[in-house]
């Protein structure tokens, strides 16, 4: 039976803002994403079957179909169902190196993988828009997932404008590992204590007003997709932004606590990526970020604290195959 492999980017939030509710009950939001090296590997096979089998070596990892990877599946065979009575089913694998309920897309990026998985083995050709339009079904993080690098996500995240490559740069990201923050209570809770700024008429997504977190300046969107085109680290660092932090943060001080000693370490910046609860902090090299690891590492000694260095990419899903990489999303 034919098989691939595929590597699955994580992503970070460089910049989250909430603009407002929509009428599908989701928030409009305007974000600026970013791969990162750190990646599952994900392996699917066809095994001839109609059956859908998901294996993973991280045992928080559902089996099931609350596991975005097995909806994927789902959705292509509803998609294709004759492909699906040709080829039957897939039995996917999954090797997990992203921390699990970390706010890092590791659930989108592997169904991410999948569609692009089962786009080989069923041989459909789909294009990359077609694969986007697939990907948007299956939750909002999942479209960039598949096209990487770095993205202004405007909607509810599934409408992306592809930004220059930032590939230059690391981050050290740390999470507690037994810690989770639900998605869901991020964002009732802000709409419960934020609810009443939504809907002004200055809060465009291409260029959004915001008040930052105990910070008394404005910062504008538009300032830090200039810091980006230029790749001015300093001015990224400075420009970091996420709303989610106005509710996590005093509800979770561990986070709170991460995120101080981040500051206190001489990065370019440091924010709370997604809802959390991973903290990270954006460095100049890789010598930096191993330095900054070690300094936080030793101002919290706390055994269940994770720590992870990697390097932006600028690719989003990659398949591997003896011969050659190809790269879906490859920016140059």
């Amino acid at each position: 039976m034919r098989s691939y492999s595929l590597i699955a980017p994580a992503k970070i939030n460089l910049y989250l803002e909430i603009l407002g509710d929509r009428a599908d009950g989701y928030h409009e939001l305007a974000m600026i994403l970013q791969s990162i090296e750190l990646a599952d590997q994900v392996n699917i096979r066809a095994i001839g079957t109609q059956t859908i089998q998901v294996h993973c070596d991280h045992p928080q990892v559902p089996l099931d179909k609350t596991n975005l990877a097995y909806r994927a599946v789902e959705l292509m065979s509803q998609e294709f169902p004759d492909c699906w009575a040709q080829f039957g089913g897939v039995e996917i694998s999954i090797q997990k190196n992203i921390p699990v309920a970390a706010g890092l897309a590791g659930g989108s990026t592997n169904a991410a993988a999948v569609l692009v998985g089962l786009d080989m083995l069923w041989q459909l050709g789909l294009t990359q828009p077609e694969l986007q339009e697939l990907a948007a079904k299956l939750g909002s993080d999942v479209p960039f997932c598949l096209a990487g690098g770095t993205a202004i996500a405007t909607g509810r995240g599934e409408e992306l404008d592809p930004l220059p490559s930032l590939d230059s740069f690391y981050v050290v990201l740390a999470k507690h590992q037994n810690l989770a923050v639900s998605t869901a209570w991020a964002y009732q809770t802000y709409r419960s204590e934020f609810g009443n700024s939504y809907g002004r008429s200055d809060r465009a997504s291409k260029s959004i007003a915001t008040e930052p977190l105990n910070t008394p300046t404005r910062v504008h969107s538009g300032s830090m997709v200039q810091g980006i085109i230029n790749k001015n680290g300093s001015k990224i660092g400075q420009l970091l932004y996420n709303d989610l932090e106005k509710v996590v943060l005093p509800n979770y001080p561990q986070v709170l606590q991460l995120r101080q000693a981040f500051e206190n370490s001489g990065a370019l910046g440091t924010m709370m990526s997604g809802s959390g609860p991973t903290v990270f902090a954006l460095c100049q090299s890789q010598e930096q970020a191993q330095e900054i690891l070690q300094q936080v590492q030793s101002a919290i000694r706390c055994p269940d604290l994770g720590f992870w260095v990697s390097k932006f990419a600028r690719h989003g899903i990659q398949i591997i195959s003896p011969q050659k990489s190809l790269f879906i999303g490859n920016r140059e």
